[in-house]
């Protein structure tokens, strides 16, 4: 390890972001971040509750004479099904649950989604990507080097989303992003790409793909800031912000109400996300992006620091379990195993190795927190 490690005093943070800083009690800019810009204004008592009833009196207007009121993507993990949980019973709306099919459910997110939907009485949608079109564009990041892996599923994931929301007059869109488990935001260096840039995509694609991507869906960021929210007057909201929402408790209420089933770790509906972020990404950049994960739960009350470097001193899962994901990994994408590891022992690049939109979406970013709208930190 290196003379200058440093690991944050109050949160696990360290030095593997190398933009990082401390004061002088060794706390480090997401702690402070946290303190300062975020816990101030984040309200989950009497004031987020009258705060969410308003948003559901908007909404409710706003979508009067519809089918429904907004529309949210389901994944079946915890954060996108308490939402939808949420929206129906405290709200009152009437949401139409939408499923990005990419290829890689676990068999644990489906029948999530299918108890979910049963127990709440809502619609389900599920849009299937091509998954000749979702696989070569993987197998094209795989190949690109980059450190994330996960642009891909993203991108058919939230394009999926605002195409169908757009092509449905559908004006209203709820996530389950929140500060509660999200408020310490992976580092761009450990492949938190900050949003859908087409113009990377369309690079990497353009270089390592096989195939056109005919109906692969693509909504660009800047595409969305703009177009979606101030000409058709898309709007994003999250409510999980304005409710008491601690990770144990969520898990426990959907598991009791409709036999939903909690996850080992953050993002393991999705069996590639799990591979990623559990071997790929720690494995061959040095990024362990449960580190952000459980700096989160430290900084809201829902982890102590010495739960957090007792759990990530060893892999969430093993050895054996991981050896095998390998190569199914592979196989599902077309790959040998050899073939997926010649990629994976390859030079390491970031995607400013690629043709870009980055400085443009990070300055979109930067503007955002000036204007508070954004508070995490983003860089």
């Amino acid at each position: 390890m290196s003379s200058h490690y440093k690991i944050c005093t109050k949160c696990i943070m360290d030095t593997s972001d190398p933009n990082i800083t401390f004061n002088d009690a060794g706390e480090c800019d997401y702690c402070q971040n946290f303190e300062s810009n975020i816990k101030p204004s984040w309200h989950t008592d009497a004031r987020g509750e009258a705060e969410l009833m308003k948003f559901a009196e908007r909404i409710k207007r706003d979508s009067k004479g519809h089918d429904f009121d907004c529309i949210i993507g389901l994944s079946g993990g915890l954060d996108s099904s308490y939402a939808a949980y949420i929206a129906k019973e405290k709200m009152g709306l009437r949401p139409l649950l939408l499923h990005v099919d990419a290829g890689w459910n676990t068999d644990q997110a489906v029948g999530n989604i299918e108890k979910l939907v049963d127990g709440l009485g809502l619609d389900l949608y599920t849009e299937v990507i091509n998954w000749e079109e979702m696989k070569d564009l993987q197998v094209a990041f795989l190949k690109s080097q980059v450190p994330d892996q996960d642009i891909p599923q993203d991108t058919a994931f939230f394009s999926g989303l605002y195409k169908f929301a757009k092509a449905h007059k559908i004006k209203w869109v709820l996530t389950g992003g929140n500060f509660s488990t999200e408020c310490c935001r992976e580092p761009d260096e450990w492949g938190a790409y900050p949003g859908i840039d087409k113009t990377l995509i369309n690079d990497i694609h353009s270089k390592f793909g096989k195939r056109k991507l005919k109906s692969f869906p693509i909504v660009d960021l800047l595409a969305y800031k703009i177009y979606y929210r101030y000409v058709l007057g898309m709007k994003v909201f999250r409510p999980l912000n304005l409710v008491p929402y601690y990770k144990k408790d969520a898990e426990e209420t959907l598991g009791r109400l409709f036999g939903w089933q909690k996850f080992k770790h953050k993002h393991h509906e999705s069996r590639f996300t799990r591979f990623y972020e559990d071997y790929w990404m720690p494995r061959k950049f040095g990024y362990e992006k449960r580190r952000a994960h459980f700096s989160s739960l430290i900084m809201t009350g829902q982890m102590t620091r010495d739960e957090a470097l007792e759990r990530i001193s060893k892999p969430e899962l093993s050895e054996e379990f991981l050896k095998t994901e390998f190569e199914f990994v592979a196989n599902k994408l077309d790959l040998t195993v050899e073939e997926l590891q010649r990629i994976f022992d390859g030079e390491n690049k970031t995607c400013l190795d690629y043709k870009n939109k980055k400085f443009v979406i990070g300055l979109g970013a930067k503007v955002l927190r000036a204007l508070g709208i954004e508070r995490r930190l983003f860089r």
